[in-house]
């Protein structure tokens, strides 16, 4: 018996941490039906018309009737508006990361006294909103000719995105072997050549998390192509949906068929880089 009574709290509290867990694993799992659920009434809704939406919202639809698609695709400049985005969130993203790049391999690997001011410069980037300042952006962007252009937005995503890449590679940067470079030196290789050949391998994790960090916003940005463009055929698609949208009547079903052609690449991006997110989150936790 008293062994019995000794025994019982050790294995009350070693039921404990299962219990926890499990609690755990509920919340995350709730938390992913959350997260699920607009996306999937998004999908359904974009196989219905206006009338089913409303009459049937949580029936399965006929994934065979894909007009609204072919409408969205074949009457509206959708096409168009999807091709800007590309090309504003492509460029924009590859500036960013090899400027961001360049600038935090400077600042990580490089000892000098103003390496601390360089990055603290970088840093107050991120403490400053640049929509505060969008008239004075605004007033900038029209003497140097750049509005009602895709280099408007591009210079406009490159300055925001900058600072937060420059961030990440410099902290990922830092914690690199000096070895690594040293032998490289040894061996006779250029400073250009240590930087892309020895360290931009060992740099993907970061280099993806500051991808995916700054294509996301981007691509769902609606403020700055208001304000900076006015001609149609420079729309990107956050701006070009709202031509879905009448005054007095929407069709329900174009919309959300629009939407999850919009959502679809930047999901496809995500899903493509998650492994490379996943580790640079992780990097650096264990030794």
């Amino acid at each position: 018996m008293t062994a019995l009574a000794k025994s019982s709290p050790i294995s009350s509290s070693s039921r404990q941490p299962i219990s926890f867990a499990f609690l755990a694993q509920v919340i995350l799992i709730a938390n992913s039906f959350i997260m699920l659920y607009p996306v999937v009434v998004m999908v359904l809704s974009a196989f219905k018309t206006t009338g089913e939406i409303f009459e049937h919202p949580f029936a399965l639809p006929d994934f065979t009737q894909v007009h609204n698609f072919a409408k969205v695709l074949g009457e509206t400049a959708m096409p168009t508006y999807f091709v800007n985005s590309i090309i504003v969130t492509g460029i924009s993203i590859l500036l960013i990361l090899v400027l961001g790049t360049m600038a935090g391999y400077a600042v990580a690997r490089y000892e000098s006294r103003t390496n601390t001011f360089i990055l603290l410069f970088f840093l107050a980037g991120l403490m400053l909103p640049l929509k505060l300042a969008v008239i004075p952006l605004f007033i900038l962007l029209r003497d140097l000719n750049l509005l009602d252009s895709r280099w408007s937005l591009i210079a406009t995503y490159t300055a925001i995105g900058l600072p937060s890449a420059v961030f990440i590679m410099a902290g990922f940067l830092r914690s690199l072997p000096a070895e690594l470079e040293d032998a490289a030196r040894i061996d006779g290789a250029s400073e250009p050549r240590i930087m892309w050949s020895v360290m931009l391998p060992l740099a993907r994790p970061p280099m993806a998390i500051a991808a995916i960090q700054n294509a996301v916003p981007i691509w769902n940005d609606f403020f700055f192509p208001l304000v900076f463009i006015q001609t149609d055929a420079y729309k990107t698609l956050p701006q070009g949906l709202t031509t879905f949208m009448g005054e007095y009547t929407t069709d329900w079903g174009m919309l959300f068929a629009g939407l999850t052609i919009a959502a679809a690449p930047i999901t496809l991006l995500y899903i493509a880089l998650s492994r490379q997110f996943i580790q640079g989150m992780t990097a650096g936790a264990v030794k």
